[in-house]
């Protein structure tokens, strides 16, 4: 590992620029290699793409970047969100709507103002009536209402599902989650890779931005219609291709400790998640990303000013997470300049220099930056999260193992992490006893002597194996002396010999097809 850091860390080719003794001219530039756009934690939006394109599933997706997480369902459905530009509220509906216990009817619209609702013919026309609301509600407060029955804004005529209230935080629009959410995946997404095998991918930024409202709303977070929280403008926006998307996971979430995950998401990971709340996984998908390499040239002034320490003598990468290319993202920067040190997070960089993300590398860079790693996930296509989201097997593996029906449903995820272990062991156990019963049905004797043979392999046998398989499954591998026995609570225990065996794996074997369902001798 150490030859590799470092090579990673010299980025060789470069121009020495950086001297602690010597001071930049203040025409002088810096070059930074980097990789992916935004912040990196959780899901990446190119990722995610590139992996459905590659045939991965939303639920394989989102199991992936948002390891530690369960599969949920929604449970107070309703989300208020700030709408930041709005500064007043009058609205039109051409069903009618209703305000302070009155029918608006169709043709009238309402003005809020001071506890105020003022009924008028007409945006702007003459007042009908003014009652005590702050809020004014659609004619129909279900969810994936018609557009007549949208409130419409009198000035901009923008379009918003639910209601449309006037508080002390400002203009706010209250409304189902699931509604929400087909505002936001359209400007969060791009509609485009519903037509060119990104639905899953749509899916996937559906779930997380369902559970990343509801999220931010239980922890008491303001959340608005920005990029500070997810951008959404309402119905105006919305697109067929990612309203697919939303109404077809209608009311799904991820969980984290029982509660809506906080699922954050970015453009692009350059190739590796940041890790944070949901452990760094590699982002094979984000190949694809227009953003998974770029290259910066700033200015000594600019990284100066940006962090006020006079002329600028170095600036350099001193800790690094390790992961991906180079040395990975950058944990801390420190600026020398005729001033003052100055010593700052890799994301604060990002932030002041205005970069793609904060994975870069000085190019040039002398010394190598110390290693500090973040927890670091499982690299299985769909792993993250792995046994922990079993639910939809629910009825297959109680008969394997009992009481495993009550794992990842949210009634009960208070008790998932003491159960955790014990399953495991109930799994490996049960599984051993179905290789145990193949192995002796086939006469064919299983040695438990331990070899460093892995899954494929049909040479020295060696003992049992949990491996998780490219859609998510936790199961057991046995080779044998001339083949290999599979065992998933879903499939059961299978023999794969000769032929049968070279053919699954040159299919793609556990990755590519998974567990096999059948025997296969010859």
């Amino acid at each position: 590992m150490a030859p590799a850091l470092v090579a990673g860390g010299l980025l060789v080719g470069g121009t020495d620029i950086l001297d602690g003794d010597v001071g930049l001219a203040a025409d002088s530039s810096v070059t930074l290699v980097g990789h992916g756009h935004g912040h990196g934690r959780g899901l990446g939006q190119w990722g995610a793409y590139g992996y459905a394109k590659k045939g991965w599933s939303a639920d394989q997706i989102l199991r992936h970047y948002y390891g530690n997480t369960t599969a949920g369902k929604v449970g107070k459905s309703d989300v208020t969100v700030s709408l930041s530009e709005k500064k007043s509220v009058s609205v039109h509906a051409a069903a009618g709507m209703r305000v302070g216990g009155q029918t608006v009817a169709p043709g009238q619209a309402v003005s809020l103002s001071g506890g105020n609702a003022t009924i008028t013919r007409g945006c702007g026309g003459p007042v009908v009536k003014t009652v005590p609301a702050t809020q004014v509600d659609p004619i129909n407060t279900a969810p994936n209402r018609p557009a007549n029955e949208l409130l419409t804004f009198c000035a901009g005529d923008e379009a918003y599902r639910g209601s449309v209230g006037l508080g002390s935080s400002g203009v706010v629009n209250k409304l189902h989650v699931d509604d929400y959410v087909k505002g936001v995946i359209p400007k969060e997404s791009m509609p485009s890779w519903g037509d060119s095998g990104g639905l899953e991918a749509l899916k996937a930024q559906a779930v997380a931005a369902r559970s990343y409202i509801l999220a931010g709303l239980e922890q008491g977070r303001k959340m608005d219609n920005t990029q500070s929280s997810q951008m959404y403008h309402g119905a105006g926006g919305e697109d067929p291709r990612t309203s697919r998307a939303a109404d077809a996971t209608a009311g799904q979430i991820r969980l984290l400790n029982g509660k809506p995950a906080l699922t954050e998401f970015s453009a692009s990971t350059g190739g590796y998640t940041a890790g944070g709340d949901f452990p760094a996984v590699v982002d094979a998908g984000d190949s694809i990303s227009p953003t998974h390499n770029w290259k910066a040239t700033v200015s000594a002034a600019s990284i100066a000013s940006a962090f006020g320490v006079g002329s600028l003598k170095s600036f350099e990468v001193s800790e690094a997470n390790g992961l991906g290319d180079g040395s990975g993202r950058a944990v801390k920067v420190r600026v020398v300049g005729t001033n003052r040190t100055v010593e700052a997070t890799g994301d604060q960089a990002r932030v002041k220099l205005q970069l793609k993300s904060d994975w870069f590398a000085v190019q040039g860079q002398k010394s190598m930056p110390k290693i500090v790693k973040p927890k670091v996930g499982p690299e299985a296509p769909g792993g993250g999260g792995g046994l922990l989201d079993l639910s939809p097997l629910t009825d297959v593996l109680n008969k394997v193992v009992p009481g495993l029906s009550a794992l990842g449903m949210p009634d009960d995820i208070d008790g998932i992490t003491g159960q955790i272990q014990p399953l495991i062991e109930k799994l490996i156990e049960e599984g051993t006893k179905a290789l145990d019963m193949k192995a002796t049905a086939l006469e064919r004797p299983v040695s438990r002597e331990r070899s460093d043979n892995s899954q494929g392999s049909t040479g020295t046998v060696s003992a049992p194996e949990l491996i998780t398989d490219g859609h998510g499954m936790r199961g057991l591998v046995q080779v044998l002396e001339n083949g290999v026995l599979y065992f998933s609570p879903l499939t059961g225990a299978h023999a794969l010999f000769g032929g049968a065996l070279t053919d699954y794996l040159e299919k793609g074997g556990l990755e590519k097809l998974g567990y096999p369902n059948r025997d296969g001798l010859n």
